[in-house]
């Protein structure tokens, strides 16, 4: 990726034309609507924290100008929110939603069923389209995706997209080959494939990177779905399948050597390779246990994964409730017989690519050996049709633990656990230095944690991931610093404490671009801002020609113009991932339509 130049973002800026500050967003006076002496002005409540205040100024004169009253009910941080939330203090909520796992079906499940996790309705269409959906392929689901939208976005107009982001990171290009810097949409950092200009810093030298949270929710990777663990965990441990830079689901950097969908979208197969092991810390430092990460260890850690009951604190099982049965494969002919999607025999697809073709399955992680065509291959079977279920298992909280481990040290009762006398596996405090435990980490991915403090942890090279080939992690040690504040972080960046910033604002392009020794680099996101309509106990609950009234009113260019472009539309939060064709245009005159039909 070549660095992009002032010029060039001083031309894209005329492009867009002039950008609107916060005065000019407001204007001097509300411009009259033609027909609202004859309209009662519908007070409307809307909520939000002090970090959205731009978008909720923006909001109140769209929708002032388009005869509402409007009342700003602005929180200072995200506590404050919930509890007005929570309360039912607002008739619209600013939301904000991103698919950390690039499909679809996590795009709307938590938020458009009945009983989603973060449910903003009840509506038995949307559960019927979203269920419909999550048994489609992709090239059948744009269908229904676009019906999920038009019901819930343009019909009963539940939620009022605003739009979509970007990402942006800086790399420090005189030290770090920005080349081999990756900017997923959805995964975590992939540290391994980082490397220095200068190959020979690689022993000497630690990449240096950063995070907002210092406290960490758990190691294990079930017990964690946050900003605090999500990049950590998933360098600590291998999934069976990772994610594009764009979102496809592929075997690279993973455990498995090739995946294929069977015919009927329930069926999942994985060829595992034979080359990762588990590192520890030992005295010494780190060591290669010389256990293989296994079909054992995958069948254990998907099991726990789906199982709510399984561990204390579990908050990820909704990811993996989809999952009826892991198996190893013992029986070759299975392989033979079975028919992917595409009509092939599954043993032929998996076979696609291989130095060596398998000549034999072996239940045993110690008797697999791919260069004699001896292999471990792992079958999962959904509860319905769930081609999705891909996605899932390249999230962090897939990744495979070693059951060896696990067990030894959760020798507690799930129910009976005491947090202040049980100690879990992937206890922030195995990991704190000065704490008086012992690390117990087994890590099956790149890299490890070794301790960390309150400023910073330190993570050193699995010796046991792919060693001697291309997957071996290119730098020896990764050093995590807690740096909160995002301009303190930009500031690390330009003096060299930090080697990439992943984060960048989008009212701080300019400065990194203007850095003569950084590097922006940009990506689609799949984060999406929109307003949740209060559906209970207020007016905007029952009417829904006065919520429709409100979509309408929203104009997203306007947004776009005053992020200077660094925005993008939206209709819900599926929006990123598929392209349904559904666009929302404000319309003023549709408006005053629906005022009168509200008020009537």
């Amino acid at each position: 990726m070549k660095k992009l130049s002032l010029l060039f973002f001083v031309v894209m800026v005329l492009l867009l034309g002039c950008v609107n500050t916060e005065s000019d967003v407001q204007g001097d006076e509300p411009e009259q609507t033609p027909d609202e002496t004859n309209i009662e002005r519908p007070t409307i409540e809307i909520l939000g924290t002090s970090t959205g205040e731009d978008d909720l100024n923006i909001l109140r004169d769209q929708l002032t100008n388009n005869g509402f009253e409007v009342e700003l009910n602005i929180q200072p941080d995200y506590g404050s929110f919930t509890t007005q939330r929570d309360a039912g203090n607002y008739d619209l909520a600013l939301s904000s939603w991103t698919t950390v796992t690039g499909n679809p079906d996590y795009a709307v499940r938590s938020l458009f069923t009945s009983d989603g996790d973060n449910s903003l309705f009840a509506d038995q269409q949307a559960d019927e389209l979203v269920n419909l959906a999550s048994t489609q392929l992709a090239e059948e689901y744009q269908e229904t995706y676009k019906d999920l939208e038009q019901h819930i976005v343009f019909d009963q107009a539940y939620i009022a997209p605003l739009y979509i982001s970007y990402k942006a990171q800086g790399v420090n290009d005189t030290i770090i080959n920005e080349e081999t810097v990756r900017l997923p949409k959805s995964r975590a950092a992939v540290w391994e494939a980082v490397d220095f200009n200068d190959a020979s810093l690689r022993d000497s030298q630690p990449l240096l990177v950063h995070q907002a949270i210092g406290s960490l929710t758990s190691l294990d990777p079930i017990k964690g779905n946050d900003g605090s663990i999500n990049t950590l965990n998933t360098n600590i441990y291998v999934r069976l399948v990772n994610l594009t830079d764009d979102d496809q689901v592929v075997s690279d950097g993973s455990l498995s050597l090739n995946h294929v969908i069977a015919e009927g979208n329930q069926d999942y197969y994985f060829l595992l390779r034979d080359d990762i092991y588990f590192a520890a810390i030992e005295e010494d430092g780190v060591v290669n246990t010389e256990d293989r990460v296994g079909a054992e260890d995958v069948q254990f850690s998907l099991n726990r994964a789906k199982d709510r009951n399984s561990v204390p604190d579990h908050r990820t099982y909704s990811l993996h409730e989809s999952m009826d049965n892991i198996e190893i494969v013992s029986d070759l002919s299975e392989l033979e017989d079975a028919v992917t999607i595409n009509g092939d025999s599954v043993k032929e697809a998996l076979e696609v690519g291989l130095d060596q073709d398998i000549t034999e399955l072996t239940t045993s992680k110690d008797d697999a050996n791919n260069a004699n065509g001896i292999y471990q291959a792992v079958k999962i079977t959904t509860v319905n049709p769930f081609p999705q279920v891909l996605n899932y298992l390249a999230h962090q909280s897939a990744g495979i633990v070693s059951q060896q481990q696990v067990e030894s040290v959760n020798t507690f009762d799930v129910e009976d656990y005491n947090v202040d006398e049980d100690i879990a596996y992937g206890d922030q405090r195995t990991v704190t230095e000065d704490s008086g435990f012992d690390n117990t980490l087994y890590a099956s991915g790149p890299y490890i944690l070794v301790s960390k403090n309150d400023y910073e942890a330190h993570f050193v090279k699995n010796p046991g991931y792919r060693a001697g080939t291309d997957g071996e992690p290119n730098i020896n040690e990764v050093i995590v610093k807690f740096i909160q504040e995002p301009e303190s972080a930009l500031s690390a960046l330009r003096n060299n404490e930090i080697h990439i910033l992943n984060g960048v604002a989008e009212n701080r392009y300019d400065t990194v671009i203007e850095d003569e020794s950084l590097t922006l680099q940009q990506n689609e996101s799949n984060g999406v801002t929109y307003l949740a309509f209060n559906m209970e106990g207020r007016e905007v609950s029952t009417n829904v020609a006065l919520r429709q009234a409100i979509l309408h009113s929203i104009n997203q260019d306007e947004f776009i113009s005053f992020y200077q472009g660094n925005k993008m539309p939206a209709v819900s939060t599926v929006s990123p991932l598929v392209n349904t064709g559904l666009t929302l245009e404000a319309d003023s005159e549709r408006v005053q339509e629906l005022l009168r039909e509200a008020a009537e």
